[in-house]
């Protein structure tokens, strides 16, 4: 075995750590370094943690307090294979005792460390919290209906959306994303949201569910730092027809699929697909809807057309057959009436929750 002299005490060594002896090295060595106290902000409401300059969710104190010690928890760069066991013991609602341990290897050499710390919960209450209490608000949702009052489900189910959409936009950061208040009136419902980027993405989270269109529009509110402050409005427009309407456009029978600005549906004469357009819609006359429909008994069945027993007058009347028709034996078909005429609901409709 090859010896050396170290440099530093002029012993003897096999080994050079960073130019010294191993007793030289490790001398004044820190392998971790940890604060005796560290205060944890949390906040008294939702239970958010404050950590480098920002307020971020938590799933609960335990979580919080080994994050607490994984952020003031320092190890020398030259460390390698790196492990780190945290062991915190709760004396009162508001003290963590923690024991840390590190080990790791330092050129070769198994280093451990044993550390300890005292993390102190400080409860205060975080910005988002702050401003929902102080009924902070950067714009206004309002939920309206073209030409019409928003359904009871509409209504629920833009409630619905609305939830499930702050939630995904807090989880990805936005703490602003919240709801100060919720007005409901005759003619719809009313808003009042922390975050103009929620607000954005709950309009369009209708939109692809229910359909319709919203604007924009902006009112100055103040300054801050010098520059102008507004709110925004937001009208949230449902589309005037809903899925399930019977409209008539032209002559023909349609049984509403889908509106936006386009509107999608069902040709009750046929079966066929029909897209409407603005100007299309702008004629369109509600006459209906397929909860109206009632069973009828089939008769007979022809290659193109259908014997049915009208369920209204109780005489037998034949109707064109739509493509691809087919029925279970036994089974009734449910039919609607429009305008004294009788109509085969769309297969579609046949099994839905009218």
């Amino acid at each position: 075995m090859t010896f050396t002299i170290c440099p530093k005490c002029g012993n003897d060594t096999s080994v050079l750590l960073s130019g010294v002896c191993r007793e030289c090295f490790f001398q004044n060595f820190a392998l971790a370094q940890l604060p005796q106290v560290i205060q944890a902000r949390i906040c008294a409401s939702c239970g958010a943690r404050f950590t480098r300059g920002r307020w971020t969710d938590e799933d609960n104190i335990g979580t919080i307090v080994l994050k607490t010690i994984e952020d003031n928890l320092s190890i020398h760069e030259a460390a390698e294979d790196v492990e780190v066991c945290i062991n915190p013991r709760q004396l009162t609602p508001h003290m963590y005792k923690v024991e840390v341990e590190v080990v790791a290897a330092i050129q070769g050499e198994r280093v451990t460390s044993d550390l300890s710390s005292e993390i102190r919960i400080i409860r205060e209450s975080c910005e988002m919290c702050s401003r929902m209490s102080g009924g902070y608000f950067e714009g206004i949702l309002q939920i309206r209906a073209t030409e019409r009052i928003p359904t009871e489900n509409e209504i629920e189910a833009c409630l619905r959306i609305v939830d499930m959409t702050i939630d995904r936009m807090r989880a990805k950061g936005d703490r602003l994303a919240f709801i100060t208040d919720t007005i409901r009136s005759k003619e719809g419902l009313d808003l009042y949201i922390g975050s103009v980027n929620s607000g954005r993405h709950i309009c369009k989270a209708i939109i692809e569910e229910l359909g319709g269109t919203f604007s924009e529009s902006p009112s100055l509110f103040g300054q801050k730092d010098g520059k102008e402050v507004y709110r925004i409005t937001f009208s949230m427009r449902l589309p005037r027809f809903t899925p399930g309407d019977i409209i008539t456009i032209g002559n023909r029978k349609i049984v509403v699929k889908h509106m936006e600005k386009k509107l999608t549906g069902t040709d009750l004469t046929d079966s066929s697909r029909f897209i409407a357009t603005e100007d299309d819609i702008a004629l369109a006359k509600h006459v209906g809807h397929v909860r109206d429909a009632v069973n009828a008994v089939l008769v007979s069945e022809e290659e193109h057309e259908l014997m049915i027993l009208d369920p209204f007058t109780f005489r037998t009347v034949n109707i064109k057959k739509p493509a691809g028709f087919s029925l279970m034996e036994d089974e009734e078909i449910p039919v609607i009436r429009i305008e004294d005429a009788l109509f085969l609901l769309p297969p579609e409709w046949r099994k839905s929750d009218t």
